[in-house]
């Protein structure tokens, strides 16, 4: 199993939080790509290329429609001429990045062409991209002169969760992420299942095929409970995100995950309450999304909740449950600390899961 983490990129912490990720053992340090949200993705990971030596460096992930597709493959091979054969593009069809502006994720179609542009441009190739109506054949022009890098292999790892969207990934991808949107490896296996089935139905053998997941682990302390003040800090802006993503993607109670349901319905009715106008609301939904728990949410933040969202628990309990991820196929377990526990929790879970594991 290799141990990763995601961060809400910040252009002047996230590359020291890398540096400290690689001393630590972490394989993989992704970047998560907001605009109105965080920093520049590109510009984080070009400070943490060139201070760190050998954790692989992942957007965290992408997202299509916010930039064009060459725009994309181009700023991914600028950051692999800076960490030549370390570098992933992860990318996706949007949740915040495009949400948090009010617009809904990109349709599969165009998701499908964005990745088939970054594919082929990242391979060195000359494709056709299209603008409306309109087609025309590009490529990365001089290419011996060290402006991008696509000597190195940039594998692309796709984050899908939608049945179609897993589909696309078993076509097009070289790897696969996603949220362990539930603590029963069952699940993830099931979801990977689907993307075989997307392999299988284009006629592609998945070999080589990487996979991810993102949860947030909380190691307890003697003495602490769910409700301790420590664990709800860490667990809070993590399954928030999950409610977050599920009001904006699902809308449907009965389609969400059954811990989830208890809390649907009234969180429902909290963002109808919202002060923002309702033309507006999007932004306020996603004030503070993966960075703290606002205080009009902690009430969102039950006991089951986190059992459901996180895992949470002894060493030995942590460590069985991610081993058990790994037979259902995880190949990279990453963690999604909080603004203002990001040290204190890579720190940890490195002392307590990945020094053991």
């Amino acid at each position: 199993m290799d141990f990763g983490i995601v961060f809400t990129s910040h252009v002047e912490q996230s590359w020291k939080h890398a540096v400290l990720a690689e001393q630590l053992g972490y394989s993989h340090a992704w970047f998560a790509d907001s605009h109105m949200i965080y920093s520049d993705v590109y510009a984080s990971m070009a400070l943490a290329a060139e201070h760190t030596k050998t954790i692989k460096l992942a957007t965290g992930v992408a997202v299509a429609g916010t930039r064009i597709a060459p725009v994309i493959a181009h700023s991914i091979a600028t950051i692999n001429r800076l960490a030549p054969g370390r570098v992933i593009l992860g990318i996706g069809t949007g949740h915040t990045a495009r949400r948090v502006m009010g617009m809904p994720a990109v349709s599969l179609r165009e998701f499908r062409e964005t990745l088939t542009v970054c594919r082929g441009l990242l391979h060195g190739e000359e494709v056709e991209y299209r603008e409306g109506e309109r087609k025309r054949q590009i490529r990365f022009l001089h290419l011996d002169k060290g402006y991008v890098d696509v000597t190195h292999p940039v594998p692309i790892h796709v984050a899908a969760s939608h049945p179609k969207a897993l589909e696309v990934v078993g076509e097009l991808a070289d790897g696969f992420t996603t949220f362990l949107y539930s603590p029963d490896p069952a699940q993830f296996s099931w979801t990977l299942d689907q993307v075989r089935k997307g392999a299988e139905k284009h006629g592609r053998v998945l070999q080589d095929f990487y996979t991810s997941a993102i949860s947030m682990p909380c190691v307890m302390r003697q003495g602490e409970t769910l409700d301790s003040s420590r664990v709800r800090a860490l667990t809070g802006p993590y399954v928030m995100t999950m409610v977050h993503y599920l009001y904006e993607a699902v809308k449907r109670a009965e389609d969400i995950p059954p811990a989830y349901q208890e809390i649907f319905h009234a969180y429902q009715a909290h963002v109808e309450q919202m002060q923002t106008p309702a033309d507006r609301r999007y932004q306020e939904v996603h004030d503070g999304h993966a960075i703290y728990t606002r205080p009009d949410e902690e009430r969102f933040v039950t006991s089951r909740m986190i059992e459901e969202s996180c895992l949470v628990g002894s060493r030995e309990e942590i460590i069985r449950r991610i081993r058990a991820f790994a037979e259902a196929g995880l190949n990279q377990f990453i963690i999604l600390p909080p603004w203002g526990h990001v040290e204190e929790t890579m720190v940890e879970f490195a002392r307590e899961i990945i020094a053991h594991y």
